[in-house]
């Protein structure tokens, strides 16, 4: 077991997935949306997975009504979806996707409200949403700096970001792969570069896009930098995301509760995957997939899950609670009368 540092997951489902889906329908790719029920059932089955943090949606000025999306006008929509019973240990966010709302319209932070709110710099008003930050800071939010594209930023404005962060005591200090194009080194160079100017008690954030099939490795080299630094990763529910989506939710908890002593439940996080596998994912023949990643977890033949989802339709908390309990004979090797013995002891 790894243990260097605090390490906090931020789900992003909503929020990434939101935007994700905003895009293709602008675009006349896709009609798909949230209904009311997945943006609720989604947010409880975050809290009962003990995800650190919980980012319920997008915040900005919009003529159109974006809900569906989970975009909403103001934080006061936004935390409507606060659920009634809170997991008290998760920090609930939101995402304000640029310095456009009038911060004098904004409340001082209170209880009916989201604690954390993450701002995307915008590069070309940099100084302005540095400011917008501290506005937000001081009002009692918990601000994450969120440097968009961090890799086109100089050292010389990584300064400035960097500065305004610990001016303001930000909660957190992001780079962003944004268009998932980021090596093992890029992420060495930026962790280091941040660790060696941020403030102790400020976490640094990593927000890693999968475009180059990179994410889950990127995620694993910056946990394993030697740093006592507290970091936060972020992850949706099936990658769901802008661009090729990001890393998935249900790709790390396993890792982060093997290796880093967490514990995360892992059936919470499938019960998302579940709702989105069933609404919004068409079918795949090849590639990833939560049905092929499920056995690898358990080390088995990825046939089983395969067989288990689209014959026997089981749920991916079925499956995972078989695959979990499976002898350890049957699993190098499968076998449609195996798995039919295996389903009839698990009834």
């Amino acid at each position: 077991m790894i243990m260097k540092k605090n390490i906090y997951l931020l789900d992003a489902t909503l929020r990434d997935g939101g935007q994700g889906l905003e895009d293709l329908h602008k675009n006349g790719f896709s009609d798909k949306i949230f209904s009311e029920e997945v943006k609720h059932s989604t947010i409880e089955s975050l809290g009962n997975s003990n995800v650190d943090i919980i980012e319920i949606g997008t915040m900005g000025p919009s003529v159109d009504d974006k809900s569906k999306f989970a975009i909403y006008q103001n934080v006061e929509e936004l935390s409507k979806y606060l659920p009634e019973k809170r997991n008290p240990n998760a920090l609930y966010a939101g995402l304000y996707i640029g310095p456009d709302t009038d911060v004098n319209e904004i409340p001082d932070w209170n209880p009916s409200l989201v604690e954390g709110i993450r701002v995307i710099l915008r590069y070309s008003e940099l100084q302005k949403s540095l400011d917008y930050c501290a506005a937000l800071s001081a009002k009692g939010y918990k601000v994450f700096v969120q440097p968009m594209l961090t890799m086109r930023y100089t050292d010389a404005e990584l300064d400035m970001v960097i500065q305004a962060a610990n001016k303001m005591k930000a909660y957190a200090c992001y780079f962003v792969d944004s268009y998932g194009y980021m090596q093992p080194q890029d992420v060495k160079r930026l962790f280091d570069y941040y660790d060696a100017r941020l403030d102790k008690d400020i976490k640094i954030g990593f927000h890693a896009h999968n475009n180059m099939n990179l994410a889950f490795s990127n995620v694993q080299y910056f946990l394993n930098i030697d740093s006592h630094r507290d970091v936060i990763i972020d992850s949706c529910a099936t990658g769901m995301g802008q661009g090729a989506g990001n890393l998935q939710t249900e790709l790390i908890i396993p890792y982060l509760n093997e290796n880093y002593g967490k514990n995360y439940d892992y059936d919470s996080v499938l019960d998302i995957c579940d709702v989105l596998d069933n609404e919004m994912i068409p079918d795949d023949l090849w590639g990833y997939s939560v049905a092929r990643l499920l056995p690898a977890v358990y080390k088995t033949a990825y046939k089983y899950g395969l067989m288990m989802r689209n014959k026997y339709h089981l749920s991916f908390r079925q499956m995972n609670k078989i695959l979990r309990e499976m002898p350890d004979a049957n699993r190098m090797r499968f076998t449609p009368q195996d798995l039919e013995s295996i389903l009839e002891n698990n009834k």
